[in-house]
């Protein structure tokens, strides 16, 4: 059976639809034959179920088309026991972006196992980027990265924009004194719930400490100003003029979102140790009573553009340490949108 490529699309006829579309999901129908896009194409001179597209085998048409990199996911994803579909506009109803940013939608529609093109429903949106690509995080958040390495392995990564809340309250005093001292403020005699209870600062005796001066961080400190909670002699703005200096522009961001965490009843505290910005507790009753960090968090300019290596060191080392990566995409403005990546499995 042979195919013939026209504008785009591999036109075959005779009974091939039935051969293709009704018994495997390949394609669309026009009438008796079916309509192609060149991956489907590709994985069928794969197979041999077609012979050649205009006297072109899988070689030469791979050369032709440059579709070796979709190819590749989408053969996986056959190999898995997936029916999908290219999306096209046009080509299926289903194939509707969804995504954040409209301009970048799937490569491809993933069927739930059993089901098809003619049912109504999704399992994944596909999109195919190799491994030295750029990615907008702005494009993603309802969608599953493929990313095709250099040796052709393929690793899927689902990206959600999550809610972020938890159950954190506390009744903050007021006017607890403090200094400010190089990137960092000491309340000398705060009340013991500011740390047992809120998880601001660390004891300055050290961990576990039952009382005793409390050092907090420049972000906690100018969050505490803001909310009336210490005075240091020193206003707000002074505060984040001193972070700016010690950490440029970065800080305002990290001041956003560490405000938006808690403001959501959720505990922020440094990331360092994972190379994140923050990890934060979603439910603290009592620092002796901790739990384990739920997510990781980095805090990004809203235009940030990730290269598929950053995003798998961040979901690979968040995995190791059993927790969630999620990324807060910032505008100058301290507008935020949540971006989850996680590593998986289809």
């Amino acid at each position: 059976m042979n195919g013939t490529l026209r504008d785009g699309v591999v036109r075959v006829g005779g009974d091939a639809r039935q051969r293709f579309y009704d018994s495997s999901g390949y394609g669309r129908p026009t009438g008796e034959g079916v309509a192609l896009a060149p991956v489907e194409a590709a994985h069928l001179l794969f197979r041999d179920d077609l012979d050649a597209v205009d006297g072109m085998g899988l070689r030469e048409f791979l050369g032709v088309e440059d579709c070796v990199v979709r190819f590749l996911v989408y053969k996986d994803l056959r190999e898995r026991g997936f029916y999908l579909s290219p999306a096209r506009e046009g080509w299926i109803d289903a194939a509707d972006s969804h995504d954040i940013d409209d301009s970048a939608g799937p490569d491809l529609i993933v069927y739930p196992q059993g089901k098809g093109p003619w049912d109504d429903a999704i399992a994944y949106r596909v999109r195919v980027v190799g491994e030295r690509e750029s990615i907008q995080a702005s494009s993603l958040g309802r969608c599953v990265l493929a990313v095709v390495d250099e040796e052709s392995e393929i690793t899927y990564l689902d990206t959600s924009r999550p809610a972020i809340d938890g159950s954190t309250t506390y009744d903050a005093p007021t006017d607890v004194g403090g200094d400010l001292l190089a990137d960092r403020a000491i309340c000398w005699d705060p009340p013991a719930e500011l740390h047992e209870a809120a998880f601001y600062g660390q004891r300055l005796a050290g961990r576990g400490a039952e009382g005793g001066p409390l050092q907090l961080s420049l972000v906690e400190t100018a969050f505490l100003l803001r909310e009336g909670t210490i005075d240091l002699g020193v206003d707000l703005a002074g505060v984040v003029d001193r972070g700016r200096r010690v950490e440029g522009e970065r800080f305002d961001r990290r001041l956003a979102v560490y405000t938006a965490l808690r403001e959501a009843d959720v505990v922020p505290k440094t990331g360092f140790k994972f190379g994140a910005d923050f990890r934060t507790y979603a439910d603290v009753e009592s620092v002796d009573d901790l739990g384990h960090s739920e997510w990781l968090v980095r805090a990004l300019p809203a235009d940030h553009a990730f290269a598929p290596r950053e995003l798998s060191l961040d979901v690979r080392l968040a995995g190791g340490v059993h927790k969630r990566m999620t990324f807060a995409l910032t505008t100058p403005t301290g507008e935020i949108a949540w971006l989850g990546v996680d590593r998986l499995t289809p």
